[in-house]
């Protein structure tokens, strides 16, 4: 196999003129690398991905005309086997886990070095999942965020009636515990069940632990 042929193949797409040069620059100097074609917006990259195929697309996330993901989701209808890296001053988790969960193969922040850039287009196409060292950080805590989110609101009567039957007391003992009638305890219960859409205690306890609210 000739050193050509061994070469990744890229496509850059960027509307920062200075910023896309300096990449492409970057790619230049790179004996593994080989630029394909450079667009200035998002409908370039999809026709010049289409028609060249390149190893690996390297997308800015904002474009004018298209964005990132939209890129990705037009070639990927098409049949594209391209690799989708995507470059961007954004660094919200938010962000971030969107484009992986699109189906892009890396996230870069734009304070990435040009040599982090360019290992991380040869990791791309080698199946690894790429991100900027600075960016894990963002995207933990946005899935956290995102798992509090979904957890059922419980009422502080009703997390300490879940607290002391997942310690294993029963409704009359609960009852003594906080000082209320049996029949109240009852009635938190069965708010619970209905929450955490149980029909029992031992299922209760077991979607509570899963969730995380008795920790």
């Amino acid at each position: 196999m000739s050193s050509r042929e061994s070469r990744t193949t890229v496509v850059v797409a960027d509307d920062h003129p200075l910023y896309r040069a300096g990449v492409v620059d970057a790619i230049a100097e790179r004996p593994d690398l080989e630029l394909l074609a450079e667009c200035a917006g998002g409908r370039d990259a999809v026709e010049q991905i289409l028609t060249r195929r390149p190893d690996v697309a390297l997308l800015d996330m904002r474009m004018r005309d298209l964005d990132g993901v939209a890129v990705l989701e037009e070639i990927a209808r098409a049949g594209s086997r391209t690799r989708v890296v995507f470059l961007s001053a954004y660094e919200e988790g938010e962000v971030v886990h969107g484009a992986l969960t699109a189906g892009a193969a890396g996230y870069l922040s734009k304070e990435t070095d040009r040599t982090e850039i360019c290992d991380a287009l040869a990791s791309a196409l080698e199946g690894e999942i790429v991100v900027s060292p600075n960016l894990p950080g963002a995207l933990v805590e946005y899935l956290h965020r995102r798992s509090d989110a979904g957890k059922p609101r419980l009422g502080g009567r009703e997390l300490e009636v879940l607290r002391l039957t997942a310690e294993g007391l029963s409704a009359p003992e609960i009852a003594q515990t906080l000082g209320i009638g049996a029949t109240t305890v009852k009635t938190h219960l069965q708010r619970v069940y209905r929450k955490l859409d149980v029909t029992d205690r031992a299922a209760m306890v077991a979607r509570a632990l899963r969730l995380g609210l008795l920790t």
